[in-house]
């Protein structure tokens, strides 16, 4: 009997279900199809595919790997939203309250950005004038402004 040889597109049918519930497992539903298509896109495309005698063991370390970059990924992204939010040494990010997001999203862009470098990032009025280009009493001004009108869009 001959050997018959699979196209990369038969490979992929044989095992994606395989390889989706292995993913699935590693980063979790939402994540699962995308580290797959990654994975077999970038293996059966490289160098090496050609020499794999084992394309279900081949396939599925390259599903492990590219849910190690996946996870490293997420984590770097993860670290630099706490940061952000000037939480990188706290639990999670700061609580969520909607009335304090849309009363910020009706300050004008500069007060925007003085508040957030005030209480965001712990920035003191010299620091945030240098940060900015702006001078120490423009900067007071604007974040006592900011703050007033955001007392009086929270108290309605």
């Amino acid at each position: 009997m001959g050997v018959t040889t699979l196209t990369k597109a038969e490979i992929y049918e044989k095992y994606a279900d395989q390889l989706i519930r292995f993913a699935t497992g590693l980063v979790g539903p939402s994540d699962g199809r995308d580290v797959v298509s990654a994975a077999v896109v970038n293996a059966m495309w490289s160098a090496s595919w050609d020499s794999v005698v084992y394309e279900r063991a081949y396939l599925y370390k390259a599903v492990l790997n590219e849910a190690r970059r996946h996870h490293r990924s997420n984590g770097r992204r993860h670290i630099a939203e706490r940061q952000a939010y000037g939480g990188a040494e706290t639990d999670g990010l700061p609580e969520f309250r909607p009335e304090v997001l849309e009363a910020v999203a009706r300050l004008s862009m500069s007060q925007r950005a003085v508040v957030f470098l005030a209480y965001w990032e712990d920035m003191r009025p010299a620091e945030i004038g240098r940060f900015l280009g702006l001078s120490d009493g423009t900067v007071h001004r604007q974040l006592a402004r900011a703050e007033a009108r955001l007392r009086r869009i929270l108290d309605d």
